[in-house]
């Protein structure tokens, strides 16, 4: 804050200067003190002053009509990108859940475009109706040899960007930098502690002693923990815990019901969705859908809210900015008429209204992006049906398989016994063993990682995505080599996007033409196409609830046991390339 600023806001807290704008008649929820009183918020620009506001004049008054006055609400870790929405579209549907910070970790812009995408994701910073706060991505590509990306952030990159103002953590580093003792990352983590920023963490797989190595590299939280036994073991050692619920990975329930029967201290605890479809959150909302179910299970008001709130604004070193309804933060405000469901009938983001009943009421702000990032698709190899033939001799073959497990972003590997029809190994469709692959996408080396996959559930037909963490080539899962080939030359066309393919047509698409990850489409658009896909993939068998978010995590080089890359089937906890057929005879 500029010294003339500060020095308003210390003439208006003494009474000396108008206020612009008081909320009176409300029920204040301090998270600081743990208390709900009586209270009028005096608003001076985009600061509060107080919360006691009775006696202080002002330009405008609203009266608040006796509702409960709470801090906007955080989101601790985000893949912006990957809700599909452009930040500027994201708004109309996280704003009006109450969401006013986004801690957003942009690995997957900068995985496709480097630092000129990250810088574009964000230029529209100052005008969203949200705080925007940066992780900065620590492990671009994630896994260097492993996979092929369109850009890198190298170590230069890394220091320029933790200096930016807007910077406010290191972002989530995966056990192999830590563990393996790689100087180039933990150089990344000496230079955030030294400007006094927290790096967070990303432990998925690691035993008792393995955690412990990897919280002495630095890291202070984890947002992978998939149930209490998970959550407890991380934050026995320091770490906190950032509770997950995206639209794929649902960890929730599993670690809160144990928190509450041991009665574990909350003030850890944050919330976050790391990777959540639009359409999920449209219908069961975003943060203020984990308040709302946690207190349902049993958890006081005022403690889930500090968990969505001030936990997470201490824990990233920015709570003198965001987290509570006290002097000199940003006025980010939710009114709601209950406590015990938590329903946003008005949110403020710093000092404006910004919506009304559930609507945004802002005007859109316009889309700028670089001509560049609606290029970055190119394919050598995947647009025919043999580019997907998995060859070998024999009539039998027995090959790795990843079975996905629901819910959940982790993966167990199985092995199974396939049929060898004219050399290629083929689907067993009646057993959901479905091929899987990843096309190179961005015109570099052609190269195509094939294995097979279990828990899709598809009897005929194929989907495709061109957002696959964290390299976002083309990922392809189908019962047959042709519709694949269908979806990636349908998502060339449309330079990235998710596709369905039946009977060697197209049956449906949705463009995803920025850096072929997000839509240039409102998000009601985007819900709508998202929902029709959806439809049709359960409409050709499927299974899942966000078939295209678990189709997204199946090429993850870092989440175990197994993932699918480019290069090839990776062992993920080995860290290296291994052949995705065991045997034949």
């Amino acid at each position: 804050m500029e010294i003339a600023k500060r020095k308003g806001m210390i003439k208006a807290g003494l009474g000396k200067e108008r206020l612009d704008l008081v909320i009176k008649n409300v029920q204040v929820v301090n998270v600081y003190s743990g208390k709900v009183e009586s209270g009028s918020i005096g608003i001076l620009d985009d600061r509060i002053v107080t919360p006691y506001a009775f006696d202080y004049e002002a330009k405008n008054t609203l009266d608040g009509d006796g509702m409960f006055a709470m801090p906007g609400f955080i989101d601790t870790h985000v893949h912006i990108d990957s809700t599909l929405l452009t930040p500027e579209h994201l708004a109309a549907i996280i704003v009006p859940h109450g969401t006013t910070s986004m801690f957003i970790d942009p690995m997957e812009i900068s995985n496709v475009a480097g630092i000129d995408g990250l810088r574009a994701l964000i230029a529209s910073r100052e005008k969203l109706p949200y705080n925007l706060f940066i992780e900065v991505p620590s492990r671009v590509p994630t896994a260097p040899g492993l996979e092929t990306t369109g850009g890198e952030l190298g170590l230069d990159e890394v220091k320029q960007i933790l200096h930016w103002d807007e910077t406010i953590s290191l972002g989530e580093l995966d056990p192999s930098k830590v563990l393996g003792l790689k100087d180039e990352y933990l150089a990344k983590v000496e230079e955030a502690q030294r400007l006094g920023k927290i790096c967070n963490g990303h432990t998925a797989g690691l035993n008792e002693l393995e955690l412990t190595g990897y919280t002495c590299g630095g890291l202070s939280d984890d947002h992978e923990c998939v149930d209490y036994a998970d959550a407890i073991r991380r934050l026995n050692l320091g770490l906190s815990v950032l509770i997950r619920e995206g639209s794929s990975e649902r960890n929730l329930e599993l670690i809160m019901s144990g928190v509450l029967s041991e009665g574990i201290d909350t003030s850890n605890l944050m919330f976050c969705t790391d990777d959540k479809h639009p359409d999920d959150i449209q219908h069961e909302g975003h943060i203020d859908y984990m308040v709302n179910q946690v207190i349902k299970m049993g958890l006081s008001p005022m403690r889930a809210m500090q968990m969505a709130t001030i936990n997470a604004a201490r824990h990233f070193r920015v709570d003198h900015v965001v987290g509570s309804l006290t002097p000199g933060r940003y006025a980010d405000i939710i009114l709601s008429r209950s406590l015990e469901t938590i329903v946003p009938e008005m949110v403020f983001h710093q000092g404006k209204q910004v919506s009304q009943s559930g609507n945004i009421v802002t005007s859109d702000i316009a889309l700028n992006y670089p001509e560049y990032l609606y290029r970055t698709v190119s394919i050598l190899n995947g647009k025919k049906a043999d580019d997907f033939a998995l060859k070998t001799e024999g009539s039998l073959a027995q090959v790795w398989v990843i079975e996905l497990i629901r819910d959940q972003i982790i993966n167990q590997r199985m092995r199974a016994e396939l049929q060898v029809v004219k050399g290629a190994i083929q689907a067993d469709i009646e057993k959901d063993i479905l091929k899987l692959a990843v096309v190179e996408r961005y015109g570099k080396n052609g190269g195509i990682g094939i294995t097979f996959v279990h828990g899709f559930g598809l009897k005929k037909g194929a989907i495709a995505s061109s957002v696959s963490h964290d390299h976002h080539n083309i990922v392809v899962a189908g019962t047959n080599d042709l519709d694949m080939a269908v979806c990636v030359r349908a998502i060339e066309q449309t330079q990235g996007g998710l596709a369905i393919a039946l009977d060697g047509m197209l049956i449906d698409c949705l463009p995803l033409p920025i850096g072929g990850l997000m839509s240039d489409r409102p998000a009601e658009e985007v819900i709508q196409a998202l929902e029709r896909l959806n439809q049709n993939y359960h409409s050709q068998g499927g299974v899942l609830a966000a078939p295209f978010m678990s189709l997204s995590f199946i090429s993850l080089p870092t989440v175990p046991e197994l993932g699918l890359t480019d290069k090839g089937l990776v062992d993920v906890l080995r860290h290296e390339l291994i052949p995705s057929i065991i045997e034949t005879r």
